[in-house]
């Protein structure tokens, strides 16, 4: 099947041989192989390929320009390519084959859709490389500053600036695209599930109805270096042992507040076995079911900072739900699927808070692990999750929908 065929072609880029997990980070050699894999499956379908001002590749069958000039912007189905460090194989690159193999089907069938459908790659969504999630959805809208992202810098001290010109694109050109944005009737993102919703509710499919508040703070922690083995414990002002109190301290908040807190990421200065940490800088994700909660979290994780400490709001998205009328139409259309709520940030809730009508599917993921090698989806699972794009695609786009709205954009 074509969703197979395309699968396996993309399976081997950026995949660990040890550990059976991805690494694939935005704007790198491995992401430039996977961008040529899109625009080649886009070109052998005859689809035109456009790059925007954030970095997203898309693909159209038709011509979005004019139809949005005419009313009748496009339908856009995709996902993102990029992994977190030693990741899973789904998280991502299943929206993008399937909504390849669902544009397959449709044509299949000898449909002619009445308005052009798309199909979007969304650059560095998952930030692993320059610690900012969804940068090419908010690039896009105009959620990300141009200037801030082009100074963001990966561990290695490289701006994104300078990985995207070394990926052969003018830094310059960066910035919000208005007119990539007016071609999107309507977005529709298919990803497997982060958790066991599904798996508790017996589904192969379900159907997303929006996105917890959500953010990342960075917290730096003082100390003084010293010697490891010189030092009495009861002099010493370590950086790191105050580190191991905060992620404490997070998931004591966490649990108070009805929310989730990680801090998986330390840097530690100086960085030597033998000396005592001097400074530590922490990652703090925090998620939860309203915005006070999560700030609560946040406030009371971080209440027992020295004056020369520091807190950094890195990234802040705001409760997302997705048109709910569009919801239910999508979740009648294929049997009553389930409804499903999630925490993990994905494109689309972008997407939907800057206005343009926004749907999540689901495929069931048995391990309920992610961004993680046990990530998982089984191929019965991937092909119900084909088959439901399909028809929310011939849904959206097929000719007696003209006269409709979808989410109040005309259809």
């Amino acid at each position: 099947m074509t969703f197979l065929r395309t699968w396996d072609a993309l399976a081997p880029v950026g995949r660990d041989t040890g550990s059976g997990g991805y690494t694939r980070l935005a704007w790198t050699p491995v992401d430039a192989v996977l961008r040529e894999w899109f625009v080649g499956e886009a070109s052998a379908r005859g689809l035109d390929v456009c790059q925007d001002r954030a970095g997203n590749l898309w693909a159209w069958w038709g011509d979005p320009d004019a139809a949005a000039r005419a009313g009748q912007p496009g339908v856009v189905l995709g996902s993102h390519l990029d992994s977190v460090r030693d990741g899973g194989a789904f998280d991502g690159p299943l929206g993008v084959v399937s909504a390849l193999a669902a544009l397959d089907a449709l044509r299949d069938r000898g449909a002619a859709p009445s308005r052009p459908v798309g199909v979007v790659v969304m650059a560095d969504e998952e930030g692993a490389r320059f610690g900012v999630a969804c940068a090419g959805s908010r690039l896009l809208t105009g959620a990300l500053d141009p200037d801030r992202a082009r100074g963001l810098r990966d561990d290695d001290g490289t701006t994104l600036a300078e990985a995207y010109r070394a990926a052969g694109h003018d830094p310059a050109s960066l910035g919000s695209d208005p007119a990539a944005l007016a071609r999107v009737g309507a977005f529709v993102e298919l990803h497997v599930e982060q958790g066991r919703g599904l798996v508790d509710l017996g589904r192969a499919v379900g159907v997303g109805t929006g996105i917890d508040p959500h953010g990342r703070w960075r917290v730096r922690l003082t100390g003084r270096a010293d010697h490891a083995g010189t030092t009495r414990l009861d002099d010493r002002d370590d950086a790191l042992v105050r580190a191991a109190r905060l992620v404490l301290d997070a998931r004591g908040a966490a649990e108070r507040h009805g929310c989730v807190a990680t801090v998986g990421r330390l840097e530690v200065r100086p960085g030597s076995a033998n000396a005592v940490p001097g400074a530590v800088e922490a990652w703090l994700d925090a998620r939860g079911p309203d915005e006070t909660a999560v700030r609560a979290l946040v406030a009371d994780a971080t209440g027992g900072l020295r004056p020369a400490d520091g807190v950094t709001e890195e990234s802040w998205t705001a409760a997302t739900t997705f048109d709910p009328a569009l919801a239910r139409r999508l979740s009648g259309l294929l049997g009553d699927a389930p409804l499903l709520g999630t925490a993990a940030g994905h494109d689309a809730g972008v997407l939907a808070a800057a206005g343009v009508p926004t749907a999540m599917l689901f495929v069931r993921n048995p391990t309920g692990v992610s961004h993680s090698p046990a990530e998982h989806a089984e191929e019965a699972d991937c092909l119900a999750g084909v088959a439901a794009l399909t028809d929310v695609l011939v849904d959206l786009v097929a000719p007696r929908a003209a006269a409709g709205t979808v989410a109040g954009r005309a259809t």
